[in-house]
This record gives C-alpha cells, sequence and structure tokens, in this order.
C-alpha cells in the first residue's frame, strides 16, 4: 500500500482528489449519487437498456423489468404492484378490490401490510423518484403520535424518513381485515416500532396476547429496542425488557444475537442498572450458545466506558481477548460502530498498548470493511491523537508519513495534537515542514486556532538562524492568509498576540521592514503590543542598523503611552548612532 496515495475510492480523477475530511465526504458522496442516478435512468427508462451485448448474459446483471404487467383489478395484479414495492398504486388497487366486492386473501393482505409498514405509509425510493420528475406535490403533514422526547427515537429508527401517522393506510387495512393472523399483528408492531409509534406499538403487542398469538424473534426485538420510550425509570425500562423476555420463554421464541443486542442497547439507556446487569445478559448469551457480534461487544463498551467516572475495568482488556480470535461477519448494524467505539475507549483511558492490539484486530481478515469513510477517518483520527499523547516522537512521525493521506485525512484537532506532540519532544524545527506538507495542503490555513498555536511555538523561543529563517517563511504564509479574502471567505482578524508573534518571528531573521509593516497592525486594530514584542524589533533594528525603525517604535509606543516608552528611548540613544535630526 502506497501511504502518499489517496484512498482507492478517489484515484479515478486525480483532479478530484480530496484535501480534507469535508472534500473527501463530499466525493464520496457525490459518487454515491450518480450510481443512484444512473440506477434510477435505468429503471425508468428501461427500453432504452434492452440490448443485451453481453455474452454469455447474467440475467441479475440486467435491468429489472418495473413496468407492471397485468392490467385491470384482480389479486394476481395487487400482488405483482406489491412486489414491484409500487405503495400508492397497491393501496388504491385493494380498495378497488374491496368495492368490486372481491375478496383479498389473508396472505395476499399481509403482504400489503408488509410493504406499508416498511415504508411507514409513505411511498417507495422508485415512487418517489417518478413523481419527482413533474411538480412535486406539497407533502402531507405528519402527526407524530408522540413528540419531544420521542423526536430522537424517530429520527434514529425511521430510516424511510417517514413517520407514523395516525389511522394512516397500515392501520385503517388492519382493521378493516375479516380475520388476522400472528404475522398481522407482528407487521404492525415492527412498522410502529420503526417509524416512531412505540406506544402504539406496545398496546398492539397487548392485543396480540388478547387474541392468543405469538410474536416472532423479530417483533420482540423491535419492542426491546423500544423500551427506553415506554418508560422513564431506569428500574421501570429494565422490568419491562424482563417482561418481554418472559413472553419470549411462554412462548417458546428462541432468541438470535439481535434479541440481545437490543437488550444490551436498551441497557445503554439504563444507567447504573444498565452496568449492573450487563454482564448477566453476556452470560445468558454464553449459556444459549449465541456467538457476540461486535455491535455486543460495542454496546458493552458504550455501557461501561461512555459514563462521566470512567473507571479502569478488565472488561475491554477481555472483549479484545475475543476479538482477537476471529474475522467477524455483519450480524447487526450496529457491528460498524464497534471499531470507533473502541479506539474511543482507549483514548479515553489513554492506553496506547490496548490501541495497538485493536489496530491489529481491526486489519485481520475482514473486519476493516466495518469501517466506511467517515468511521474510518473517525477511528483513525482517535488512534492518531493517542499516538501523539503517549509514544515518542519518532514514533508518531512515522505512522503519520504511513496513515495520511490513504487512511486518513488529519483534522485540525489532529495537527494541533502534533504541534504538542512536537513541542514535547523539542522538534519544532519539524514545524515548517508540516505547515507546507501538511497545514496548507489540507486546507486548514485559515483556521484561527491552529494558526494561534503554530504562531505562538514558533515564537516562544530562540532558534538557529537557519530554522529561524523557516520560521519567517511561514509567518509570511500566515500573513498572505489573513489578508486575501475570496468571494465566500471573509479576511482572518488580527489578533494581538498573532500579530505579535508574527513581528518577533520576521525580527529574529533580520527582515525590519517586514517586522515594522506588522507593528503598524497594532494601530489599525487597535490593540498594544507587548515589551517582548518591541525588545525584538529593537534588537532586529540594530543588528540590521536601523536607527528610523528604532526612532519609529519609540514614536509607536508614545502614542500608545507605554511605560515603556522611557526605556526604549533610552536603549536608542546608546546603541544606535544617531544624527542631531533623529536626536
Amino acid at each position: 500500500q502506497d501511504p502518499t496515495a489517496a484512498h482507492y475510492m478517489f484515484q479515478d480523477d486525480p483532479f478530484l482528489m480530496p484535501r480534507n475530511t469535508a472534500s473527501s465526504r463530499l466525493l464520496s458522496l457525490s459518487k454515491e449519487s450518480g450510481r443512484s442516478a444512473a440506477k434510477y435512468i435505468i429503471k425508468e427508462f428501461p427500453q432504452y437498456f434492452d440490448k443485451t451485448t453481453a455474452e454469455p448474459n447474467i440475467p441479475c446483471l440486467m435491468p429489472e423489468n418495473l413496468t407492471p404487467q397485468i392490467e385491470g383489478v384482480s389479486e394476481a395484479a395487487l400482488k405483482e404492484r406489491i412486489h414491484l414495492r409500487r405503495v400508492k398504486a397497491s393501496v388504491d388497487l385493494f380498495d378497488q378490490l374491496l368495492q368490486a366486492g372481491s375478496p383479498v386473501s389473508l396472505e395476499t393482505t399481509n403482504s400489503l401490510l408488509d410493504l406499508l409498514c416498511f415504508y411507514g405509509d409513505g411511498e417507495s425510493a422508485q415512487e418517489k423518484q417518478h413523481e419527482q420528475k413533474g411538480d412535486l406535490e406539497e407533502p402531507e403533514g405528519n402527526t407524530s403520535e408522540q413528540k419531544s422526547p420521542k423526536r430522537q427515537f424517530q429520527k434514529s429508527l425511521n430510516s424511510s424518513g417517514s413517520r407514523w401517522r395516525e389511522n394512516n393506510n397500515a392501520e385503517r387495512i388492519f382493521k378493516i381485515m375479516p380475520e388476522r393472523n400472528a404475522h398481522s399483528y407482528c407487521t404492525m408492531i415492527r412498522g410502529m416500532v420503526k417509524h416512531g409509534a412505540p406506544a402504539k406499538a406496545y398496546d398492539m403487542f397487548t392485543d396480540l396476547l388478547n387474541e392468543r398469538h405469538k410474536a416472532d424473534v423479530h417483533t420482540f426485538n423491535a419492542l426491546i429496542t423500544a423500551v427506553p420510550y415506554l418508560k422513564e425509570k431506569f428500574a421501570e425500562r429494565w422490568e419491562l425488557v424482563k417482561d418481554f423476555l418472559n413472553h419470549m420463554v411462554q412462548q417458546e421464541v428462541q432468541p438470535n444475537v439481535l434479541t440481545f443486542n437490543a437488550v444490551l442497547k436498551t441497557l445503554r439507556r439504563c444507567g447504573g442498572v444498565g452496568r449492573g446487569v450487563s454482564l448477566s445478559v453476556i452470560k445468558e448469551m454464553n449459556a444459549l450458545d449465541i456467538e457476540p457480534s461486535l455491535a455486543t461487544y460495542e454496546h458493552l463498551l458504550y455501557i461501561f466506558y461512555r459514563s462521566a467516572e470512567l473507571r479502569p475495568s478488565t472488561i475491554i482488556t477481555e472483549i479484545l481477548e475475543e476479538v482477537e480470535k476471529k474475522s467477524f461477519t455483519p450480524q447487526d448494524p450496529d457491528d460498524a460502530n464497534f471499531f470507533a467505539t473502541a479506539m474511543q475507549a482507549c483514548c479515553d483511558l489513554k492506553d496506547i498498548k490496548l490501541a495497538y492490539r485493536l489496530n491489529k484486530s481491526m486489519e485481520k481478515g475482514d473486519n476493516w470493511k466495518f469501517l466506511d469513510m467517515d468511521r474510518l477517518n473517525a477511528y483513525w483520527s482517535k488512534f492518531f491523537s493517542l499516538l501523539c499523547m503517549m509514544e515518542q516522537i519518532d514514533v508518531v512521525l512515522k505512522w503519520y508519513k504511513g496513515m495520511t493521506p490513504s487512511l486518513f485525512y488529519p483534522s485540525p484537532r489532529n495537527m494541533l495534537d502534533l504541534l504538542q506532540a512536537l513541542d514535547a519532544a523539542n522538534h519544532l524545527e519539524v514545524i515548517p515542514s508540516v505547515w507546507q506538507a501538511d497545514i496548507k495542503q489540507l486546507g486548514f490555513s485559515r483556521r484561527q486556532d491552529l494558526l494561534e498555536e503554530l504562531l505562538s511555538l514558533m515564537s516562544r523561543e530562540q532558534h538557529p538562524e537557519e530554522t529561524q529563517l523557516a520560521f519567517a517563511k511561514c509567518a509570511e504564509d500566515i500573513k498572505a492568509a489573513h489578508e486575501q479574502s475570496g468571494r465566500d471567505q471573509a479576511p482572518l482578524e488580527w489578533t494581538g498576540s498573532a500579530l505579535g508573534h508574527v513581528v518577533m518571528l520576521f525580527s529574529r531573521a533580520g527582515r525590519t521592514q517586514d517586522a515594522w509593516n506588522m507593528m503598524e497592525h497594532f494601530q489599525k486594530i487597535n490593540r498594544i503590543p507587548t515589551d517582548q514584542v518591541m525588545d525584538e524589533f529593537l534588537n532586529c533594528a540594530k543588528q540590521t542598523n536601523c536607527p528610523d525603525e528604532a526612532i519609529k517604535l519609540v514614536k509607536l509606543a508614545a502614542s500608545f503611552g507605554l511605560p515603556s516608552t522611557l526605556k526604549l528611548k533610552s536603549r536608542t540613544e546608546q546603541e544606535f548612532e544617531l544624527s542631531e535630526k533623529q536626536k
């Protein structure tokens, strides 16, 4: 792997190769949007893609025919539209069948409920794309069953973008069904949970029990996930979870790994109660011979390591011992969060050895596939921050060169961590190369906090002449960044400390005129230079034999009414050969 190359996703067009996290995210989203547009064109206009030139022909790679073939009002036509995920057309045809007095079988009606509950009584992606070709109608006002505390729940579980409306088509069709089986109730419960109506789902579960039906494992998983939004107190939440688990035992429903993950996900929102019972949940998994997924471990890490009072425990060590043994396959959508959460725990514990073990586990087999672009950047960013905090500078720089830009794009926080690591190791001479090759290339040359830290480190002490010249070149770039302003960029505002640092850097490099030009900015922004800044400038003026600039400095100090004016005047008279006019 070439560490200087960008992620393979971006290598098709070097001109568009991103420079930082924001541009890499934008480019990856743009490419995905292009793929979606291409799929839409193929699905919407299949008649233009009917030529089969491939030899041999592979049907699964050819465009699907998404145009309904069966006309008329019949159950077969309804099944076809349900299969094509035409939500609105399916509901309309179902209503027409009822009006015509044609009975619809229970199996077909359940399939229609599946479709409605999956999309939340909204439109499928295909129908949305179809309607976007013309004038878009105003969407109906979505009336949520529950408001403020449920909003986060609705956002997190609602993947289709719609919310459960009161008396929607799914509820209407369910109520008029002449007979209902367990599948009918389970579909409604899962749809209500998914689209932000947990209280309705719980009521529907009660109706299911009253009708002597049995729920399936997926329905119990959905209900357990909704527990934090049904009960307020931690103890009540755990009691409700146990109630659902007892129902599973009574109905002889075998739990799966998603069941225990749902329990642990609920325990994340149960405070101390969750920490007290989470390990017993893991023991129960082992007793049932159910292999944990990465999401299981991620929930455990969150429960034990995301509290305000972080206590070192052996939980993460035991988890890593299990994770190191094998390569995992996706079983739960939350599996993808494990590595970033685990690395955050390593950072909070400041344990670099655990981070190395975690990184080795991530690289084992196909585990790296759990990290998409966003999670990849978050993972490596936390790892790099920990390296800067705990490792020797040579190790930090070795990792840095091997990680960027092939694995991640450093954030401004990462650059600050790197600067602080250089400072701790007394390797400030590396700063100019970091500025030129990294900070400027990453587009951080206008980050005020980063510039302040950079200038502060470079101007804090006197360095050899070669280093001071390189520092002055960096200061010149920073000065240019403050002066330029693009069409969409506001000019950077000078602060008193930044001006003082730049003056000192120019002065130590013998650039008297540049230093004086910066001194004049103090009056423009109504700031006062420190005594150290004025002393550095006077030293520079002395070394370059510029008595005129020394006199200007005395006048500037006098205009500010500074107590150091007399001292500067005395130094100027003693250290410079002044003409009568200058005196």
